[in-house]
C-alpha cells in the first residue's frame, strides 16, 4: 500500500511569468517514452510481479522502495506544469464573472499544448510534449530479475538525458528546478540499478556510468542537492520496510565519480520535501467554478467543521 503526504519532494520556485511553452517541454518529463510515468509504471509493475521475494528481498525493496519516489517525481512534474501554465498568482482571475466574449484564452492560439487549456484548463497531463497519451506499451515486465534491472538501467539512463535536454530548454526558474533535482536522483536511481546488477552477475556496471555524460556540478539547480548528499541517499519510503536495499545501497559503496564524494546512505522514510504552491482558481476555465467564492464558502464551512 501507499501512504501519501501533502508535500512535494524538493521545493519549487514560484514561476516569474507565465510559459505555457516551457511547461509543455516540461510534460515531455512527465508522460515522454523516458518520462516519470514510464518509470513509475516499470517499476510499479515489476514489483507487483515479483517472484521468489523472500529469497531475493533486498532486490524486490530497491524496486518497490524507488516505485513509491516515482510517484512523488510525478507529482512533481505536475506541479512545474501547473505552475508554469499559470504563472505568477492573478487574483483578479479569481474573482468571477470572466466575460467570455472578450476572448481571455486568445494567447492559447499560439501555445504548443493549446489543448492543455483548452480541454483540462491548464492542468499536467500523462502525455508527452506533444500531448501524445502516455500508454502501457512503455511498460517492461519480463519475470526475469536480471533482465528487469538492466531494462530499468536504460529506462534511467535514457531519462537522465531528457531531462538534461528540457532542462536544455528552460528559462524559467520554477522547470529548470524542476530538472535540476530529478538529474540528481535519477543519478541515484541509475547507480542503484547498476549495483543491484553488479551484486547478481558480478559485472560492474557503475563504471559505465555518469551514462550519458552528464556533468551535474555544470548545472546550477544541482548544486544545492549534491552540497546536502542527495545523489548519495536512497530512501525507504517506509517507515518499517525495505530496509534491505542497504545490501545493495550501502556496503562501503560509494558515491559516483565526478559527484562530491562519500559512501552511500539508506534513509528510512522520505525526504522532508517542501509545500506544495497554492494555484489560484482560473474563472477562464470555470475553474474551480464560474463563481469560485460560493466555493470557498463551502470549503471554509467543511474545513471548521473537520477540526
Amino acid at each position: 500500500m501507499f501512504m501519501r503526504i501533502d508535500k512535494l519532494q524538493a521545493e519549487l520556485p514560484a514561476p516569474q511569468r507565465q510559459d505555457c511553452n516551457a511547461a509543455a517541454a516540461l510534460q515531455e518529463l512527465l508522460g515522454g517514452k523516458y518520462g516519470e510515468m514510464s518509470t513509475l509504471g516499470n517499476y510499479m509493475f515489476q514489483s507487483f510481479a515479483f517472484r521468489s521475494k523472500e529469497k531475493l528481498r533486498p532486490f524486490y525493496s530497491l524496486v518497490a522502495s524507488i516505485t513509491a519516489e516515482e510517484l512523488g517525481h510525478i507529482e512533481l512534474v505536475s506541479n512545474g506544469v501547473n505552475m508554469l501554465n499559470a504563472g505568477p498568482d492573478m487574483p483578479a482571475h479569481e474573482v468571477g464573472g470572466q466575460d467570455v466574449s472578450g476572448a481571455p484564452y486568445k494567447d492559447m492560439q499560439d501555445i504548443r499544448l493549446a489543448a492543455s487549456f483548452l480541454a483540462n484548463g491548464g492542468a499536467a497531463l500523462p502525455a508527452n510534449s506533444n500531448g501524445a497519451s502516455w500508454n502501457m506499451d512503455m511498460v517492461t515486465v519480463t519475470g526475469n530479475v536480471v533482465i528487469d534491472l538492466l531494462h530499468n538501467f536504460h529506462l534511467e539512463c535514457g531519462a537522465r538525458i531528457h531531462k538534461l535536454r528540457v532542462y536544455e530548454t528552460m528559462t524559467e526558474a520554477t522547470g529548470k528546478e524542476v530538472c535540476g533535482y530529478l538529474l540528481v536522483r535519477g543519478s541515484v536511481h541509475a547507480h542503484a540499478y547498476a549495483l543491484a546488477l553488479k551484486k547478481i552477475t558480478g559485472v560492474e556496471i557503475e563504471k559505465m556510468l555518469p551514462t550519458p555524460n552528464i556533468d551535474l556540478s555544470k548545472i546550477p539547480e544541482c548544486q544545492k542537492y549534491l552540497a546536502e548528499g542527495s545523489h548519495r541517499r536512497l530512501y525507504t519510503f517506509s517507515p518499517n520496510d525495505y530496509k534491505d536495499i542497504a545490501g545493495i545501497w550501502g556496503n562501503g559503496e560509494v558515491a559516483l565519480p565526478g559527484d562530491p564524494p562519500g559512501e552511500l546512505n539508506v534513509f528510512d522514510g522520505h525526504p522532508e520535501g517542501g509545500r506544495i504552491h497554492n494555484l489560484m482558481g482560473d474563472t477562464r476555465a470555470f475553474s474551480p467554478d464560474y463563481h469560485p467564492e460560493e466555493m470557498f464558502e463551502i470549503a471554509t464551512k467543511l474545513y471548521k467543521a473537520s477540526r
